[in-house]
C-alpha cells in the first residue's frame, strides 16, 4: 500500500492544498484593501453605496477607520436603546401629574441627544417639570412677607397666613425631617401641606425618634428572652477566638434567670475543654427574678461586695456564686456540671447529655418502679451530702433542677445555693424537702418520707411535735440562733 499525501474528496476529486497565511497578514489593513479592491473589480457597481458618515470618518486624520466605524455603530445602538426607554417611559406615565423618569438608564448624554428630532425634544420637555417645587420655593423666597405680616401685590394683599405660602413652607419643613422618617420626594409637583397635617407629621416623627432610641437602649442594656445582648455576643466571640469554644450552636433552654446555649468545645492549650459544653448566660435584667438579693446579701462570701445600686454587678456575683458552688459540689463527689471558665456573667460548663441532645429533667422521665426508687435514694442521699460535706443548701431543688442521665441524678442550677450558716438556710431546706416529697408522692413511690421526716433525716435536728407547723418551728429555731450569734 502507498500513502496518498493529498486529501481524497468524497466526490472523487482531490482537494487542492490551501496556502498557509500568518495571523499578521490576516489582521493587516493592506490585505483588507486588496480583498476589497478585488471584490469591486469583480462585481462592479453592484456594491451598496457607503454611508457618508463613515466616509467622513475614514478621511479623518489620525484615527483608524475600523475604530471609528465601531464608534458610529455603537452610537446608533445607544440611540435605539434610548428610544425604547423613552417610549416605555411615555407609556408608563401617560397623563399622570407624577412622572417617572428613566434618565438614569440612558446611555447617551444630554448633549448627544440635542441632535434628535423635534418629537424627541417635545418628549423631553414633559419631564422637565421635576423642579416645579424648587421653582415655587424660589418664588416664595423672592417675595418674602415683611415683618409687618403682609405685603401688597397686584392681585391684592397677601398675609403670612396665606394658605399657599404656609403650605409651601410646611412642605419645605417636612423635607428636613430625620432620615429615618420617610417623607418622599416632592420635586415633581408643587406640594402644599396644611398646618394640621404638618403638625401631625411632626408629632409622629418625634414619637418615632423617641421610641427608636428607647428600644435601642433597651436592646443594648438587657438580655432578651431568646437571645443575648451585644456585650454578651462579644464575650462569646472572645471565647471562640481564644479557642475555648469551637462553635456556639443555639439555645437549649430559657429560664427566669438565664439562657442556656449549646457549644462545641475548642482545643485551647493548657485547658481541658469537654467535647460538648453548655453556656449559661445570666440575664442582665431583674424583671423576672427580682428576689436574688435575699440569696446573696447574707452570704459571707459576697456580703461586703453586695450593692443593690448596680444590678449588673449583682449578675456578675450571681454567676461567680454558681461557679463556687459547683466547684464545692465537685470536691465532695456530687454529680453536677464541671466548670470550664467564667467570663463576667457567662459561665461555660460541661454538657450533660450526648450528641447535642441534653439530658432529660426528672419531671419529664417515665421511670419504672425500680428506677424511681433508685432516683429517690440518690436524690435524698445527694441532699444529705450537700448539707453535711459541702455545707450547702440548694434552696431551689425540685424535679426541674435534677437531670436523669445514665440512670443517675445530676444536680444543676445552684446559683442560689446558700451556706448552712445562712439566716434562712433551714427554711430553704424545708422548702426543698417539700418539693422532693411532693414529686415522688405524685409518682407513686411508696417509701417516700414526709417533708418533716426528710428534713430531720438531712439535718439530724429533732423537732418537737408540739402542734405547731414545721415551718414556724424552723423560723423560731433560726431566729434563736441569730440572737445567740449576735450576743456572742
Amino acid at each position: 500500500f502507498r500513502m496518498v499525501s493529498a486529501h481524497i474528496s468524497p466526490w472523487g476529486k482531490p482537494q487542492q492544498p490551501t496556502e498557509s497565511v500568518s495571523l499578521a497578514d490576516i489582521m493587516s489593513e493592506q490585505l483588507a484593501r486588496d480583498i476589497q479592491s478585488k471584490e469591486e473589480n469583480r462585481f462592479g457597481d453592484s456594491l451598496p453605496v457607503p454611508d457618508p458618515t463613515i466616509t467622513i470618518l475614514e478621511n479623518s486624520p489620525g484615527c483608524d477607520s475600523d475604530f471609528l466605524i465601531a464608534q458610529t455603530l455603537q452610537v446608533q445602538f445607544d440611540k435605539e436603546n434610548d428610544d425604547i426607554l423613552k417610549r416605555t417611559e411615555d407609556k408608563f406615565n401617560g397623563t399622570s401629574k407624577i412622572c417617572v423618569s428613566y434618565s438614569n438608564y440612558r446611555v447617551l448624554s444630554e448633549n448627544q441627544l440635542d441632535s434628535d428630532s423635534d418629537v424627541d425634544d417635545e418628549a423631553d420637555d414633559k419631564h422637565r417639570v421635576w423642579d416645579s417645587f424648587a421653582r415655587s420655593e424660589k418664588a416664595s423666597q423672592a417675595k418674602p412677607i415683611p415683618r409687618c405680616g403682609y405685603r401688597k401685590d397686584a392681585d391684592g394683599m397677601v398675609t403670612k397666613h396665606d394658605m399657599l405660602i404656609s403650605g409651601r413652607k410646611n412642605a419645605c419643613r417636612v423635607m428636613v425631617f430625620p432620615p429615618e422618617f420617610h417623607t418622599g420626594d416632592a420635586g415633581a409637583f408643587d406640594m402644599q401641606l396644611p398646618n394640621k397635617v404638618f403638625n401631625s407629621l411632626k408629632v409622629h416623627s418625634r414619637n418615632e425618634e423617641s421610641r427608636r432610641n428607647r428600644v435601642h437602649d433597651k436592646s443594648e442594656q438587657a438580655t432578651s428572652e431568646m437571645s443575648v445582648d451585644p456585650r454578651t455576643r462579644l464575650l462569646l466571640y472572645k471565647l471562640v477566638n481564644q479557642e475555648v469554644l469551637d462553635r456556639v450552636n443555639g439555645v437549649l433552654s430559657t429560664g427566669k434567670e438565664a439562657v442556656v446555649l449549646h457549644a462545641d468545645g475548642g482545643a485551647r492549650e493548657n485547658t481541658v475543654v469537654p467535647k460538648e459544653c453548655a453556656i449559661k448566660v445570666f440575664k442582665t435584667t431583674l424583671n423576672e427574678f427580682k428576689t436574688r438579693d435575699k440569696y446573696i446579701q447574707d452570704d459571707y462570701r459576697f456580703k461586703d461586695r453586695f450593692s443593690k445600686q448596680n444590678p449588673r454587678k449583682i449578675i456578675h456575683m450571681w454567676a461567680e456564686k454558681e461557679m463556687h458552688n459547683l466547684l464545692r459540689m465537685q470536691k465532695v463527689g456530687i454529680l453536677c456540671p464541671e466548670v470550664v471558665v467564667l467570663k463576667k456573667h457567662v459561665l461555660v460548663m460541661s454538657f450533660i447529655g450526648s450528641n447535642h441532645r441534653p439530658a432529660d429533667k426528672l419531671k419529664d422521665v417515665k421511670l419504672k418502679h425500680s428506677d424511681l426508687a433508685d432516683a429517690y435514694n440518690q436524690t435524698i442521699g445527694t441532699m444529705k451530702i450537700l448539707y453535711d460535706d459541702a455545707q450547702l443548701v440548694h434552696a431551689d431543688l425540685s424535679e426541674y433542677n435534677i437531670l436523669w442521665y445514665d440512670k443517675k441524678c445530676w444536680f444543676i442550677d445552684v446559683s442560689q445555693a446558700v451556706e448552712r450558716n445562712h439566716p434562712k438556710a433551714l427554711e430553704f431546706l424545708l422548702r426543698d424537702c417539700t418539693n422532693i416529697a411532693n414529686f415522688f408522692n405524685r409518682r407513686g413511690h411508696p417509701e417516700t418520707k414526709s417533708p418533716d421526716e426528710l428534713f430531720q433525716y438531712i439535718t439530724e435536728i429533732e423537732v418537737p411535735q408540739d402542734g405547731a407547723s414545721m415551718l414556724c418551728q424552723v423560723k423560731d429555731y433560726e431566729r434563736n440562733n441569730e440572737l445567740l450569734t449576735h450576743q456572742k
